[in-house]
């Protein structure tokens, strides 16, 4: 790197200006190397945090990712065990369902934690105040189907009575890219801030028509939520770009897509496992 910078400005450049260059070049590339190696790896020790690193057992952890719209949930003990059962092929059914629901519900708490608040003071039942906070604005879901209405139960057991909304898109095997075939979303849909809910996020074309669809219907973009089990880094990335006030909530970015354009380590169909 140094010898490339060197040869070619050796002979523009005299002693003084070349020493400032090459300076700069060795800053910018120690920066470059200390924040490399400050991202957290795919594979890092995973336990509890009174447990020392080098007893710590070593597990895949979700990749890092750049964008300030895209949260990615803490990748605890807890969150790592039960992606870890609902990824095993040995799991059964029964289990499968339990354990996306315990993460579903992880993320449902964690995507409420975006929306706005107001201040709000309340009096106990003892006669004191207490001052605190209450959600502003109404919410409501909306789940791609089929695999989104996986997490509908999700969403209701943190919101009791929220109204749900529906979009059918489905994704040709051939060429990948979507198609709406059907919705069905409450009238006053522009007033609400909206939980967008699918589990598998592989090339992003699903999602992006959802949010599309939901843009044509008057809702803002800064009022949906994304909420996500499983995501491509490739998937997740063109759209966070694309709907930079849109934020996004997921639980894991995986390696990749495979040839078939779906995510690498992907688990069971959750239309199969949580449907049929």
């Amino acid at each position: 790197f140094l010898c490339l910078i060197f040869g070619f400005a050796r002979g523009v450049l005299g002693k003084e200006e070349l020493s400032i260059v090459l300076v700069e070049a060795g800053s910018k590339l120690y920066q470059q190397i200390t924040m490399a190696s400050n991202e957290p790896g795919p594979v890092r020790g995973v336990g509890p945090v009174s447990m020392p690193d080098d007893k710590k057992p070593l597990a895949t952890v979700s990749k890092a990712v750049k964008y300030e719209n895209v949260c990615v949930l803490p990748q605890t003990p807890q969150l790592i065990a039960l992606l870890t059962m609902i990824r095993d092929q040995r799991t059964c059914r029964a289990d499968f369902v339990f354990y996306s629901n315990r993460i579903i519900r992880l993320l449902v708490e964690e995507g409420l934690n975006h929306l706005p608040v107001v201040q709000k003071t309340v009096t106990t039942p003892v006669g004191h105040t207490y001052g605190g906070v209450g959600f502003e604005g109404k919410i409501c879901g909306v789940s791609i189907m089929r695999a989104g209405e996986a997490m509908e139960q999700g969403l209701r057991d943190c919101c009791r009575s929220v109204r749900i909304g529906k979009i059918l898109i489905q994704r040709d095997e051939e060429t990948c890219k979507p198609a709406l075939f059907y919705e069905k979303l409450p009238q006053d849909i522009s007033k609400r801030w909206v939980l967008l809910l699918d589990p598998m996020f592989a090339t992003g074309g699903s999602a992006t028509m959802a949010v599309e669809v939901l843009k044509s219907k008057g809702v803002p973009e800064d009022h949906i939520l994304f909420i996500n089990l499983i995501a491509s880094p490739s998937g997740v990335a063109d759209f966070a770009e694309r709907f930079p006030k849109l934020r996004v909530v997921t639980a894991f970015i995986d390696q990749g897509l495979d040839e078939k354009k779906f995510v690498f380590r992907r688990t069971w169909h959750f239309v199969n496992d949580q449907h049929c």
